[in-house]
């Protein structure tokens, strides 16, 4: 006799509709995650309306109704344009546009980058006191971005930390909210 055992919540890392946030250990309610999953998606199809090379060249992250976006575009107008779609969304709080503008391509400053954000995460993974799914890292020209949810102010500040401890690292960027300060937390 085989049994199968089904369970109701997503457990691998894709999350809910691939947000990259496991809807098991997502500190955010249910309610908030599929809100923001929504708001992402509304986000995403808009840009890539707008101009398809969106598609590739711009990510965003929405967390608490916080949007948050990364990415390269051609000129400033463009980085001007996709704010104000941003700002658009329903149901936005706050959007924080690190875009940058691009620049000549330069192989050795893209691999220094991929590696900085890949010890990052590799530290994130072996350290037992951080939740590394709970956090998206992006790297340009040594300056890391992470967006995410922190269980406490002591993860917070040990993500901050592993990030700043890594070779080449000129400064870090972090998006990164406490659990207490989202507006509806799961139980």
């Amino acid at each position: 006799m085989l049994v199968l055992i089904n369970s109701c919540v997503g457990t691998g890392t894709s999350g809910l509709f691939g947000t990259g946030v496991s809807v098991a250990v997502d500190p955010r309610s249910i309610g908030t995650q599929i809100d923001d999953t929504i708001m992402q998606k509304s986000l995403s199809t808009r840009l890539t309306l707008e101009d398809k090379k969106y598609f590739l060249s711009v990510k965003t992250k929405v967390l608490d109704g916080r949007i948050f976006i990364t990415g390269k575009v051609d000129n400033p107008e463009e980085k001007l344009k996709i704010t104000k779609i941003a700002w658009e969304t329903v149901g936005v709080r706050s959007v924080r546009n690190d875009i940058k503008i691009k620049e000549e391509f330069d192989f050795k400053q893209t691999a220094k980058d991929l590696l900085i954000t890949s010890q990052l995460r590799t530290a994130l993974i072996l350290n037992k006191e951080t939740k590394s799914r709970n956090y998206q890292i992006d790297t340009y020209k040594k300056r890391v971005y992470i967006y995410g949810i922190a269980e406490t102010k002591d993860e917070l500040e040990l993500v901050i930390d592993e990030a700043n401890s890594i070779l080449d690292v000129e400064k870090v960027i972090a998006s990164i909210l406490l659990m207490d300060d989202l507006r509806i937390q799961k139980n």
